[in-house]
């Protein structure tokens, strides 16, 4: 496949300064947003994306209630200036309405849906930035805000995306590079190897796929460590917010003498 841009030069680095197994920066924060019950900012590179979960809690409508399990409800929203091209997308445009059934599907095998019945979880998608691998970055974000609020998952869901430049395979592609290369988004769950989600909206060969599918599974060995950091960085933070706290003063010394003496009064 003939390129338009210059994807890998002679030095073997991507137009970003990238090699072409490298992934690009990841900053998480998993501060708490409003009133979500849960939410997680996650960038990759150029990429931003937003996820607040709400939930679980009752359902809304009575027809869509599971006697037997919660349901996940995922609604996307792409800010205009996300883009270089300032197209505002309606909730109803294909394209939005594709990545929030892929994420949905992702994560209804890993999330404990049983253990709620009659409920709902509500996620929330906000797109502020583009520059590629927007349905890793969404799959990765949302699993940070699932953990933030609560919510048990069988494991973490770590998606990567990669395609094939002149046989080369590479990873976590930009705008450019997505436009230009097939490529794949792998989405797989670390501790298991297992995969949740493959999507390829070109065509591949099956040699090109298998090495591809390789290298994602291990790149999302790679986001599974920063992910875990992000979220035991928090989980310090709250526990020391909580030890700070307002601690209750026992005259006596004693909490349980304390207790009885309250108790006779």
């Amino acid at each position: 496949m003939s390129s338009r841009i210059e994807i890998l030069n002679d030095g073997g680095f991507r137009s970003d300064g990238r090699k072409q197994y490298e992934l690009r920066d990841i900053t998480i924060n998993l501060s708490q947003q409003g009133t979500a019950d849960g939410s997680a900012l996650i960038t990759h590179g150029l990429t931003q994306v937003m996820v607040s979960v709400f939930g679980p809690r009752e359902a809304k409508m009575r027809s869509q209630t599971l006697h037997d399990r919660a349901v996940l409800n995922v609604e996307m929203n792409v800010a205009p200036f996300s883009t270089g091209e300032r197209r505002k997308r309606s909730r109803a445009d294909r394209r939005i309405l594709e990545l929030a059934a892929a994420i949905e599907s992702t994560f209804e095998p890993v999330v404990q849906t049983a253990l709620y019945p009659r409920s709902q979880i509500d996620i929330y998608v906000q797109v502020l930035q583009q520059d590629g691998s927007l349905l890793p970055a969404c799959i990765n974000a949302t699993t940070l805000a699932l953990l933030s609020a609560g919510v048990p998952l069988l494991d973490f869901v770590c998606a990567v995306s990669g395609g094939v430049h002149a046989a080369a395979p590479l990873l976590d592609l930009t705008t450019l590079e997505e436009a230009d290369l097939p490529h794949v988004t792998v989405a797989v769950m670390p501790r298991t190897r297992a995969v949740t989600l493959v999507t390829m909206e070109t065509r591949l060969h099956v040699d090109r796929f298998r090495d591809i599918f390789a290298l994602a599974c291990d790149a999302g060995q790679a986001i599974h460590k920063e992910m875990r950091r992000a979220v035991r960085g928090r989980t310090v933070a709250l526990v020391g917010a909580m030890d700070a706290g307002p601690k209750l003063h026992h005259p006596s010394g004693d909490p349980d003498r304390d207790d009885v003496l309250m108790e006779d009064r």
